[in-house]
């Protein structure tokens, strides 16, 4: 009887092998000592104790006899290995540090972000907004490199924007990708992943002073608090989230800009502005301030044959001309939408390369010669495939096929914004011949959020905040090894060393041999 009990009695090592690696796969991916872990501890215990109750005299002689000695040498070897493989760890993880290895020193935060990260006043959270469909390798990446050298007042997560709504929400994400950084309850989005773009949000979130953006109201612009077909409640939304003001202001009404006004916008009047108003800007312009004029072309305003005081000021004092004419864009089924295929390089453009921008019902906007220290850049282009109509009445009344007339209207790669800044006094100026492409109907099209909150930005000096120490880059050439040097690779590592560790086996197979 007692001998059919023996043989059952590996079952118990069984199972207690088994309850062991089920312990060891519950508490890596648990990493908590819950209730299912505490049963498969339970269950190792029970199968030694099994194994030790069906064969008692197997455990008598293993603790007893020549093999418990060896075995016991053995255990104390594996306890002392263990026991320094977990000095080595502890001292590792309590004196953690980094070498960047490379030549270029491309893993390393610049000097100037390190004086950032340690000039935090408290802790920052950053939260990583990337879907399944977008990898956040590289973002990950990025934000354990700030992690670390932030001594612990960085913190970090990545975060599925499509299960977690409600945090999305409160972060304010339009965009798949975007990381959000957060001070209590201010926050700073960063939807163009790089080291400059977050030392430069972190800059500005550290800041407590309040960018204020005024839309111009009282002659039909596009308003930005009533939610209806044209308005610019996204833009204003987007603008709250990097921490701007937004207000309207009335000139007509106050005659009078706000002394906090960084940018002042200009959405599509559909009536002229009147002179004292131009007056107005012109001295907080040249005071140092900020405008960007985005009219529309006159066939769908309410100007008529009313002089535009507005534009004959750009075109004396800034040298920016808008045209009076309307872009016909043949590059999609749609000619009245004109498509920025290219664009000048400028910290507004920058991040644009290989995105178009669409311009619904847009005008001509050139550069018409500089003026005193002003001087004026086009920035965004239509394809070859478009001209500045001038024919106005032709188009409104249908009267005949719209073509372009060689010689006389501007054919292909039409400049529909300029932008300009005075150096002394540091006043810029941003004008587009087109409002719609930052109304809501467009906002998200392709890159005309970009290109509006890039043109605010950089209106409200806000787009380069920091200048990163740049990296000299060591170029690299891989020079191919001659014939006979590839030759000598292959023979000494496929023939060479293989046959001496052949060699040597067989030599002392002889010996074991000789001698027995």
């Amino acid at each position: 009887m007692r001998f059919q009990w023996r043989k059952y009695a590996p079952f118990g090592l069984y199972l207690s092998l088994f309850a062991a690696l089920t312990s060891a796969a519950l508490y890596i991916i648990q990493r908590e000592w819950n209730l299912y872990l505490q049963i498969s501890l339970g269950l190792v215990v029970i199968g030694l104790a099994l194994f030790a109750l069906f064969d008692p005299e197997r455990v008598r002689v293993s603790l007893t006899g020549r093999q418990a000695r060896y075995g016991s040498n053995a255990i104390v070897l594996a306890i002392g290995f263990i026991g320094i493989l977990v000095v080595i760890n502890y001292l590792g993880y309590e004196n953690s540090t980094r070498w960047d290895l490379t030549e270029d020193k491309v893993n390393t935060l610049s000097t100037e972000t390190l004086d950032v990260l340690n000039s935090l006043p408290g802790s920052v959270e950053a939260l990583a907004f990337f879907t399944p469909r977008l990898s956040s390798e590289s973002a990950q990446r990025t934000l354990e490199s700030y992690q670390f050298a932030s001594d612990g007042k960085l913190t970090y997560r990545i975060i599925n924007p499509e299960e977690e709504l409600v945090l999305a929400q409160e972060a304010q994400i339009s965009r798949d990708g975007t990381i959000v950084l957060r001070i209590g309850d201010r926050q700073e989005p960063v939807e163009f992943i790089s080291e400059r773009e977050i030392t430069a949000a972190l800059i500005r979130l550290m800041s407590e002073e309040v960018r204020a953006v005024y839309f111009l109201t009282g002659h039909g612009e596009r308003s930005v608090d009533t939610a209806a077909e044209g308005s610019l409640t996204q833009a204003k939304r987007i603008l709250e989230s990097k921490n701007y003001k937004v207000e309207t202001l009335n000139l007509l009404a106050s005659n009078t800009i706000p002394e906090d006004a960084n940018v002042i916008v200009i959405a599509g009047p559909s009536q002229p502005l009147s002179n004292g108003e131009v007056s107005l800007l012109d001295t907080y312009l040249q005071n140092g301030g900020a405008l960007i004029v985005m009219e529309e072309p006159l066939p769908v305003t309410d100007f008529g044959d009313a002089a535009d005081p507005l534009a004959e000021y750009l075109e004396a004092d800034w040298g920016i001309s808008l045209g009076s004419d309307i872009v016909i864009d043949l590059s999609s089924n749609q000619p009245f939408i004109a498509v920025v295929g290219s664009y000048a390089t400028h910290p507004i453009t920058e991040k644009l390369m290989g995105l178009v921008s669409l311009l619904p019902s847009a005008r001509s906007v050139t550069v018409s010669g500089q003026v005193g220290e002003i001087n004026p850049v086009e920035i965004a282009f239509t394809s070859e495939n478009a001209w500045a109509e001038t024919d106005l009445e032709g188009i409104e009344n249908q009267s005949q096929d719209i073509a372009p007339d060689e010689g006389v209207e501007k054919v292909g790669s039409v400049s529909l914004a300029v932008i300009g800044e005075v150096a002394e006094t540091k006043a810029r100026m941003a004008v587009f011949g087109d409002s719609d492409f930052a109304s809501d109907t467009y906002f998200t099209s392709y890159g005309n959020a970009d290109l509006f909150v890039n043109t605010v930005d950089w209106a409200a000096e806000q787009e380069n905040l920091i200048n990163l120490t740049p990296r000299e880059t060591t170029n690299r050439v891989l020079v191919p090894p001659q014939r006979y040097t590839l030759g000598l690779i292959l023979f000494g590592s496929v023939f060479f060393l293989p046959g001496v560790v052949l060699l040597a086996g067989v030599v002392v197979w002889f010996q074991k041999r000789k001698r027995g």
